[in-house]
C-alpha cells in the first residue's frame, strides 16, 4: 500500500474525535481523548470521512456521526441545534441519529474553484452537549470511495427497478421515491449486486474472509416525531441480488430512508471509506 493511501486510512477517523471540542479553529487533526461510553445522556459527534472529486469538476465533502449513546435514538431537527454553517443550516444532514457509528451518510456539493482555506461546519447539539467539525478540502483527508487504488475493490452496486439507474458509492441524490400511508406497510424493495472482491494472493476460504453482501435500511431524515419501524432492517439477499422488506410509518409527511449496501470492507470501508454503497429513497405518507 502506498504512503498516500495509509494516511486517508486514518486522517478520516481521526476527525470523529475531532468534534470533542465545541470550536474545532486551529484544531484541524487534533485528536482528544473520548469518555467511557454511557446508555443515554451523552453527545453525538459529527465526523467528516473525507473528501472526493466528482466526473464535473466540483467536489464532494462526505460525513457522518457517532451517537456515543449506546442505547439512546434522537431526532434532531435541521435548525439550531442541527446545523451546516455557512448557507445553511440544511445541507441534507440526517435528523434520525440511531447508537454509534453512522458512516457517510451525507454529502456536501461543492464547486470546484472551492478552495482549500475554505470551511463548512456542521454542529450538532444532543443531551444539552454541543459537538462541531468543520469539513473541507483538508490536506490528507482525499478518500476514493469509488475503488480502492491498493486492492482493487469497487464498491456494492444498488438499484431500485429493473430498468432504472444503477447507484454506488456515497449518496448524492434521490435515487428512489415511493409514497403510502399512515401505518400502512411500504414495501422496500432493491437490488445489490459486487464484484465480491478478494484481495490477491488470499484465500478466502482459510482466511476467513468469505466474500460477502450486506444490504441494510437506515430512518435518514424524517417529520418530528415521525417513527419508523423496518421490518428486517437487514433483508435476506436472495436469487438475482434482490431484496425485499417493509416500512410503517407512524406520522404523514416526507421521509429519506438510505439504503445501504457493505462489502468484505465493512462498515465504513474498514475507516477507508471504500467500498459501500449509500442511496437515498424519499417516501411520501398520506
Amino acid at each position: 500500500m502506498t504512503r498516500f493511501a495509509s494516511l486517508r486510512r486514518i486522517a478520516p477517523a481521526a476527525a470523529v474525535t475531532a468534534g470533542l471540542v465545541l470550536s474545532l479553529s486551529g484544531l484541524e487533526g487534533r485528536q482528544l481523548p473520548l469518555p467511557a461510553l454511557k446508555d443515554a445522556g451523552e453527545a453525538i459527534y459529527p465526523a467528516f470521512e473525507g473528501w472526493f472529486q466528482n466526473a464535473d469538476g466540483s467536489y464532494s465533502l462526505l460525513l457522518g456521526y457517532y451517537n456515543r449513546n449506546q442505547k439512546q435514538t434522537l431526532d434532531i431537527p435541521v435548525g439550531p441545534n442541527n446545523r451546516v454553517e455557512p448557507g445553511g443550516p440544511d445541507m441534507g444532514q440526517p435528523t434520525h441519529f440511531t447508537p454509534r457509528r453512522g458512516w457517510g451518510v451525507f454529502a456536501i456539493k461543492v464547486p470546484k474553484d472551492f478552495g482549500s482555506d475554505k470551511r463548512y461546519t456542521w454542529t450538532i447539539v444532543a443531551n444539552g452537549k454541543t459537538a462541531s467539525v468543520p469539513v473541507g478540502l483538508i490536506k490528507d483527508y482525499q478518500v476514493e470511495p469509488y475503488k480502492d487504488e491498493a486492492e482493487g475493490n469497487t464498491p456494492p452496486v444498488l438499484k431500485f427497478s429493473p430498468t432504472g439507474k444503477t447507484f454506488t458509492g456515497p449518496p448524492l441524490e434521490i435515487a428512489h421515491q415511493l409514497t403510502g400511508a399512515v401505518g400502512q406497510p411500504v414495501t422496500l424493495e432493491v437490488t445489490t449486486t459486487d464484484d465480491m472482491h478478494v484481495e490477491e494472493g488470499e484465500n478466502p476460504a482459510t482466511a476467513g474472509r468469505v466474500p460477502r453482501l450486506v444490504q441494510s435500511w437506515h430512518h435518514h431524515r424524517g417529520p418530528a416525531g415521525g417513527e419508523v419501524k423496518i421490518a428486517e432492517v437487514r433483508p435476506r439477499i436472495g436469487e438475482g441480488g434482490k431484496s425485499t422488506t417493509t416500512a410503517t410509518f407512524s406520522l404523514p409527511g416526507e421521509y429519506i430512508l438510505r439504503a445501504q449496501a457493505n462489502d468484505n470492507s465493512g462498515e465504513g470501508g474498514g475507516g477507508f471509506q471504500c467500498c459501500w454503497t449509500n442511496a437515498y429513497v424519499k417516501v411520501t405518507i398520506k
